[in-house]
């Protein structure tokens, strides 16, 4: 069988070839599919909004809400221009500011002195009670998800394992720490015509040597025997090309701190693999007696003939 690698020849042999639109990218965000026609429940999907929106974004969002939960109330305080003392008369700024301080229960010289501002301060406590509610809510299912650390190899290797070519990549685990029962799944996506001449994209198993690990602490090597079996087997370089192949990962456990299941996903381009290489061993032991696993020779292979 033929794949690529990254020799010189490689490069211009694939030069014309445009890379396959990936569904993972990886270290960034996980890429989005863009929907149309969405029915009218996408307007009712605010919590999922608020915890996939980046920290930036949520962030200015609770300022927004918060500026303007403000000048609505502001607006009703405005009415009375005697209504708050050591207000100015008629300003709306000090309206404004006797709003936040009321719901956010600071004290201060401005005091509400007419039935119809105590009427107004009293709706505004109420939703000030539900917003600081919400937020703590949602501060706090943001900063509770559970996420996994979980580091994989910037490239994937073919090189013969007992004699037979073999896919391998390989993922650590960052923390240290135990992740019980890990879970990896293996899956090659590509682009298929039907005998009807229907192009589709199709999802294939690539069953790999050992796909549960009892205790992920540390380096895990997952390896896919490129055998008859394989739908890797005889595949070209330009076939993988022309195919907009691309390898899925998903590895998921129950990580031992967090006693939650975790998730993390990588994926592997034509051109992240190498043939003929092989990782160089990052697991050791210290003077302790304790394993350890270098990251900073993590992604480093060497070929098979040096």
């Amino acid at each position: 069988m033929t794949i690529p690698s990254r020799h010189p020849h490689h490069a211009q042999h694939v030069e014309n070839k445009l890379p396959p639109p990936r569904y993972v990218n990886p270290n960034a965000r996980p890429r989005r599919a863009v929907v149309k026609g969405q029915d009218s429940s996408r307007w009712t999907d605010v919590y999922h909004v608020v915890l996939t929106a980046p920290w930036w974004l949520f962030f200015l969002g609770l300022l927004a809400l918060f500026g303007s939960l403000n000048l609505f109330f502001a607006s009703f305080y405005v009415f009375d221009p005697h209504g708050i003392s050591n207000s100015r008369p008629g300003s709306f700024w000090d309206a404004y500011l006797f709003s936040v301080q009321t719901i956010a229960s600071v004290n201060s010289e401005m005091l509400a002195q007419s039935t119809y501002v105590n009427i107004v301060v009293s709706f505004e406590a109420f939703f000030g009670i539900l917003y600081m509610a919400t937020v703590t809510g949602v501060m706090f299912a943001r900063f509770s998800r559970p996420y996994a650390r979980v580091l994989f190899s910037k490239v994937a290797v073919i090189a013969p394992f007992d004699g037979v070519p073999t896919l391998m990549f390989r993922a650590a685990n960052q923390r240290g720490n135990q992740i019980f029962d890990a879970s990896a799944s293996v899956s090659l996506a590509r682009q298929a015509t039907t005998l009807e001449g229907v192009t589709m994209r199709r999802f294939e198993e690539l069953k790999v040597q050992r796909s549960r690990s009892p205790l992920f602490a540390l380096s895990w090597t997952i390896m896919h025997v490129i055998d008859e079996k394989s739908p890797l087997y005889g595949a070209t370089i330009d076939q993988l090309y022309d195919m907009q192949f691309e390898i899925l990962i998903l590895l998921s456990g129950t990580d031992d701190t967090l006693a939650d299941v975790i998730y993390a996903r990588h994926s592997y381009t034509p051109d992240e693999i190498l043939m003929d290489h092989r990782f160089v061993d990052v697991i050791s032991v210290t003077a302790d007696g304790r394993r350890q696993v270098n990251l900073h020779r993590f992604h480093d292979t060497e070929p098979l003939s040096a």
